[in-house]
């Protein structure tokens, strides 16, 4: 379950650290950020679950222009804010003399504060900006779920490989993706300045809890309590609906052109499965996907098998359809010989938790309990 949102309000109000007047871990950011900024993460309390009860680096070298009319002047105040041990990156002094001491986010209110300037780098992020009323500078390049208040918006590239350029010419307060890309997203956003902050997409709860800390950054409690609130409604309805029903074990499978891996419950198909009721025959694992041999597989003896794709769903399909067709291992796997074999429908069961999750459990419950389900 979610935290509740006066939870979720105050750690995200404690930790988050887009913008100006943040703090993190303590330490606040003042008027002055933005003038050679050594590294903002960002990243709200509850919306980076690899950090859960961590302390969030956020460190910030800055001095307006009255007092940081030199390199030199912004490579002292750098040392004096760096924070030991906590510094996720910080931008070399070498290139310190480069950058100067430029306002990096020139766009400012009347009363001298930073605007909020966002930019949502997946479909998904961008529909939970939607659904929480934000408006945006610019999205990732996609044709696919965005939202229709953002189709006209400056693209900044894929989700998983943004235009550095791009989105730094557009002076966001902040950038918001899926925490999955952040190893590879964090340290080039602090190469340019550029604070971010990564939701926790992996699960249907992990989007509520970043839904809620977001309404708590972004002024939008009341959106986000109003989401959370249908949330509870419905999965207060679903586990009423199954409960008493066997649990059944259940085997998921990620297909990619090509090659297939197991999908645990830290991934998001895998945790619909288990949201659903289902045990995952690799649940205690600490991956989202494993490769695992067939003959491990079947050692474990799942009573369903589900498969979906990663992308390209009609080629998986066909490549899935294929592989058990021809490969003689399958054909010993109780639940192929029980026809328990599913196909997950890859616009309900994609890599990013989405609000078309109860469409999703509704898909899964004649397939783990049988039609009367």
């Amino acid at each position: 379950m979610p935290p509740s949102l006066e939870d979720a309000s105050r750690d995200a109000e404690s930790s988050a650290g887009c913008g100006e007047g943040a703090s993190s871990a303590g330490q606040e950011v003042g008027p002055g950020a933005g003038c050679c900024v050594a590294d903002l993460p960002a990243a709200a309390l509850g919306c980076v679950s690899e950090f859960a009860g961590q302390k969030r680096a956020l460190v910030a070298a800055a001095s307006d222009s009255r007092n940081a009319s030199s390199p030199r002047a912004c490579r002292a105040m750098t040392r004096r804010r760096f924070v030991g041990g906590l510094a996720v990156a910080a931008l070399s002094a070498a290139a310190l003399p480069l950058t100067g001491c430029v306002d990096q986010h020139p766009y400012r209110n009347a009363d001298g504060t930073e605007q909020q300037r966002l930019i949502a780098t997946s479909p998904a992020v961008a529909t939970i900006c939607d659904k929480l009323d934000l408006d945006l500078v610019g999205v990732c390049n996609s044709s696919r779920d965005m939202p229709e208040r953002y189709a006209q918006l400056p693209q900044v590239g894929s989700p998983m490989s943004p235009d550095l350029e791009v989105v730094k010419s557009l002076h966001p307060s902040c950038v918001i993706g899926p925490n999955s890309l952040i190893d590879d997203l964090r340290p080039k956003y602090a190469g340019i300045a550029v604070a971010c902050m990564f939701l926790d997409l992996r699960s249907v709860e992990g989007m509520y809890a970043s839904i809620s800390a977001m309404g708590a950054k972004f002024d939008r409690r009341e959106q986000a309590a109003a989401l959370v609130s249908e949330y509870d409604a419905f999965m207060a309805d679903y586990r009423a609906s199954v409960e008493g029903k066997p649990q059944p074990s259940v085997l998921v499978l990620m297909g990619l052109p090509g090659s297939y891996i197991v999908a645990t419950e830290n991934s998001y198909a895998g945790s619909l499965v288990a949201l659903a009721g289902g045990q995952n025959v690799y649940a205690g694992s600490d991956q989202e996907f494993m490769n695992v041999n067939t003959e491990d597989m079947q050692a474990r003896d799942p009573d369903i098998i589900l498969r979906t794709a990663h992308a390209l769903p009609d080629q998986v399909m066909a490549m899935f359809a294929d592989e058990f067709a021809t490969n003689d291992v399958w054909k010993h796997f109780r639940a192929v010989k029980e026809g328990r074999v599913y196909d997950l429908p890859y616009d309900q069961f994609g890599m990013s938790a989405t609000f078309n999750y109860p469409e999703a459990l509704q898909t899964l419950q004649p397939m783990l309990y049988g039609e009367e389900g």
